[in-house]
């Protein structure tokens, strides 16, 4: 029966590593920052699985610990990196807003003077 699990383990392990590879590509292909953070975050709650199989497999117990740790740290990168995109994605909007508003009020005052006749 440990033979069994053993096999199990380490197909599970075989098919972790390939899906978080794939994941680095969405990673690194994108398109958008979205995309990005989505797939880190993948990565990183496959790591968390890859380490708890190999707690299971190996019987050690500490593993279980590293787990619960590299939990934490992953849920912190994640919401690091959402701040920072968040914060990159309100100034390009601040500018945007800055520029179209820039540009609005010379239209306006065309149509102010030709809805008031020139008077």
């Amino acid at each position: 029966m440990d033979k069994a699990y053993g096999i199990l383990f380490t197909a599970v392990l075989i098919v972790m590593a390939l899906l978080v590879v794939l994941c680095l590509i969405r990673a690194v292909i994108g398109p958008k920052i979205a995309d990005r953070i989505v797939a880190v975050n993948m990565m990183g709650t496959m790591v968390i699985v890859m380490i708890a199989v190999l707690t299971l497999m190996l019987g050690e117990g500490y593993l279980a610990d590293i787990c619960l740790i590299y939990a934490m740290i992953s849920f912190l990168a994640v919401i690091v990196l959402t701040k920072v995109y968040m914060g990159v994605y309100l100034e390009r909007k601040q500018k945007e807003t800055a520029l179209e508003e820039e540009d609005e009020p010379s239209d306006m005052s065309e149509e102010e003077e030709s809805a008031d006749g020139g008077i």
